[in-house]
């Protein structure tokens, strides 16, 4: 399957397909390429009566092939999109559609959030037409976002350290379109001249803190820093609504969890333990280091309490303690 970089090359080149079915649970590929349609395949002149947008939720799928069964006006083809096509709930005038397409019209389907069903009349037919070119859009997993975030800014001219972009990624999350907007705000709002991206530049230009953050607080943990940990907790409540206790707690399971299966690994290489891990090599010395500070049981202990924490954040279990007094009370177990 080709990627969005390579649909792109090919439509500068050319080379359309009569219908473009984009699915998958990241959407910001979808919307790269879709709007990429939008803007560059018709000339100015052209969109005002051969370009036409459709809704899903609100679109009659009769009147989306009518509209791609019309000739185009006064260009050599016209663009139909349907923006949330997964929204439509009958899809059977779209299956019959795809299996015989309008070869002037480019019919474009933003299937987004989710894929779709291969066991589906609609699937078959977009899978055995050669007029239609399938993309599935797929979620990068939390571990390869920094580096997603490192090559994007190089596309800036612009470089940062593994350890910005894990700040970035922990403050933003993994919605790619969110990290974008970000880097190209923090793109312009630089320094003239500036060409590497620091953890002070993010704290500045993003608004977020370097030294208390999810990522300071599972150091201070690892290194049994309790007054570290504390000040950074006493961070946290004082903004809990830029750091929720959910996400610390979310962020400390990911780390534990990883732990418990770097105990039964970690006589082997460091290659392969990183690769086992899904994390850097780079890394690899705070699973060591906590693995002198936390004994088996301390870590199933450990996760036991924050998968007990999650669920009291969360109103089971729990009638007076606010977020604070749980985050409190985690931490503190979890040192002593």
């Amino acid at each position: 399957m080709s990627s969005a970089t390579q649909i792109i090359e090919d439509i500068k080149k050319g080379k359309l397909y009569p219908v473009y079915f984009l699915c998958g649970e990241e959407p910001y590929y979808i919307d790269i390429i879709s709007d990429y349609i939008e803007k560059n395949v018709l000339s100015e002149d052209e969109k005002a009566f051969n370009l036409q947008i459709f809704y899903g939720k609100d679109s009659n799928p009769l009147t989306i092939i009518e509209t791609a069964r019309r000739f185009p006006m006064m260009a050599s083809c016209q663009v139909v999109i349907v923006k949330e096509a997964q929204e439509i709930n009958k899809t059977d005038p779209l299956t019959d559609y795809i299996k015989q397409p309008s070869p002037t019209t480019i019919l474009v389907l933003n299937y987004k959030y989710k894929k779709l069903d291969k066991r589906t009349r609609f699937y078959q037919a977009i899978s055995k037409t050669q007029t239609c070119l399938y993309f599935e859009s797929k979620k990068l997993y939390d571990n390869q976002i920094p580096d997603w975030i490192i090559t994007y800014a190089s596309r800036k001219n612009l470089s940062m350290d593994y350890n910005s972009a894990l700040l970035i990624t922990e403050h933003i999350g993994n919605e790619l379109s969110n990290i974008v907007n970000e880097l190209d705000k923090l793109a312009i709002t630089l320094p003239e001249g500036t060409k590497r991206i620091t953890p002070e530049h993010i704290e500045k230009y993003i608004g977020f803190s370097k030294d208390y953050n999810n990522i300071e607080l599972q150091k201070a943990i690892i290194n049994r820093d309790v007054l570290k940990a504390n000040r950074i907790v006493f961070y946290f409540c004082k903004n809990s609504k830029d750091h929720p206790i959910q996400l610390t707690v979310s962020y400390l399971y990911f780390f534990f969890s990883k732990l418990l299966a770097y105990l039964s690994v970690k006589k082997l290489p460091r290659t392969k333990i990183a690769e086992i891990l899904k994390t850097k090599e780079f890394f690899l010395k705070d699973y060591e280091k906590a693995a002198q500070s936390f004994t088996y049981y301390k870590i199933i202990e450990i996760i036991s309490l924050l998968r007990e924490t999650d669920a009291r954040s969360k109103g089971i279990g729990n009638i007076t303690a606010t977020s604070c007094d749980l985050l409190k009370e985690l931490v503190f177990k979890i040192l002593h």
